[in-house]
């Protein structure tokens, strides 16, 4: 991505309603070069796709987190595939240091949470786990809060 990719994303990150005109009036480019740069990031899969943000509290799964993960051995990939299944789970990262992944997840309520805490630690290679609770997100650019 050049410069104005960035700025392309940039823009559409906070609005990604933002129409083709307003985003070549910000970017200082043509309408056209605007869409054709649209158009091949889309097409190329740097832009997925686009969503709504909601607020925190406007989402029915109330109770979020972050959990991160070492795993035994060389069973990532495995363990990944199967995490991948758990409907709690909305991001999987992989990541250095101490943890090998970085599971963000939510439920509706606390009961709920601690059910699938349970069953992720019962996962084949999982050795050991820590979990943090998200008090608040002052921030975000991505959709799912």
């Amino acid at each position: 991505m050049d410069d104005l990719d960035q700025k392309i994303v940039t823009l559409l990150r906070g609005n990604g309603r933002r129409s083709i005109s307003d985003l070549a009036l910000e970017t200082g480019a043509s309408r056209a070069t605007v869409r054709a740069r649209i158009e091949r990031m889309e097409h190329d899969g740097t832009i997925l796709g686009y969503t709504v943000m909601l607020r925190a509290d406007a989402l029915e799964d109330v109770v979020r987190g972050v959990m991160m993960i070492e795993i035994e051995g060389h069973g990532t990939e495995r363990v990944i595939r199967t995490l991948g299944g758990f409907p709690e789970i909305s991001q999987i990262h992989t990541t250095n240091g101490r943890w090998d992944l970085l599971v963000e997840l939510s439920a509706s309520n606390l009961t709920d949470f601690d059910g699938a805490l349970r069953k992720i630690r019962l996962v084949a290679g999982i050795t050991t786990s820590e979990t943090n609770l998200l008090l608040s997100t002052p921030r975000s650019t991505r959709a799912k809060l």
